[in-house]
């Protein structure tokens, strides 16, 4: 039996990860949201340890896989005022970065105590590379971010049976993406990703279900990206 601790359950391409996990024999999934599984507010600088102590309860104390995927995506024009830009850097770098930091603290601390190694899985953005729009620079800074994060628990904990993957998805297609992509004008956005779509969540969620149960030892420390050509590195 596989235990897995998956972040931002509810929607999007967490929900469509939870629905491919779930549905494969021997994996037991606890998800994070407010509509199902453990409620967390990952502003709350305590509330990732609180959704890891529950999860880990709730998983009969071992936990073999973390997918970190919740994540905000909240406008900080560099004309705001300068609490309130300040404070949407602080809001998404705390629930986009820092959280899934403290999760990650603790699954590879979980890991090397147990002496059986984990898997941890990250779901970043092609903005970690490419960058995003002026108004979200902390959107792409916090995804750089848990792109670096990845590599740096892959090249450290590889030895001890800790592997570390990251997804870089583009556009795909959410409620949260079908707002940007509406105020970014559609039809002219799109012209920019060769494949001539948007990613499906559930096409991110197959990536997500490779990497957590199936991806060779060798490939740790790797980056997926699913983002129809648009961005190629």
């Amino acid at each position: 039996m596989t235990h897995i601790l998956l972040t931002g359950s509810t929607r999007g391409i967490g929900a469509a990860i939870a629905a491919r996990l779930s549905a494969i024999p021997g994996v037991r999934l606890v998800g994070h949201g407010t509509a199902a599984g453990i409620p967390a507010d990952f502003a709350d600088p305590a509330g990732a340890d609180r959704l890891w102590e529950q999860a880990l309860d709730r998983l009969d104390g071992r936990i073999d896989v973390l997918i970190n995927n919740a994540g905000i995506f909240e406008a900080a024009p560099i004309d705001s005022d300068d609490a309130d830009w300040l404070a949407a850097w602080q809001r998404t770098l705390q629930v986009n970065l820092t959280a899934a930091a403290q999760l990650s603290r603790h699954a590879v601390r979980h890991w090397l105590a147990l002496e059986n190694g984990g898997r941890l899985v990250n779901v970043a953005s092609r903005a970690a590379y490419r960058g995003d729009s002026p108004a979200h620079w902390h959107y792409a800074a916090a995804k750089a971010g848990m792109v670096a994060m990845t590599k740096t628990i892959a090249r450290g904990y590889a030895a001890r049976g800790v592997l570390a993957f990251a997804i870089c998805p583009g556009f795909t297609m959410t409620g949260m993406a079908d707002d940007y992509l509406a105020s970014r004008g559609g039809d002219r956005l799109l012209a920019d990703i060769p494949l001539g779509r948007v990613a499906q969540p559930e096409e991110v969620a197959e990536i997500a279900r490779f990497l957590a149960l199936d991806a060779p030892p060798s490939m740790t420390g790797a980056v997926l990206d699913v983002n129809g050509a648009s961005y190629v590195r």
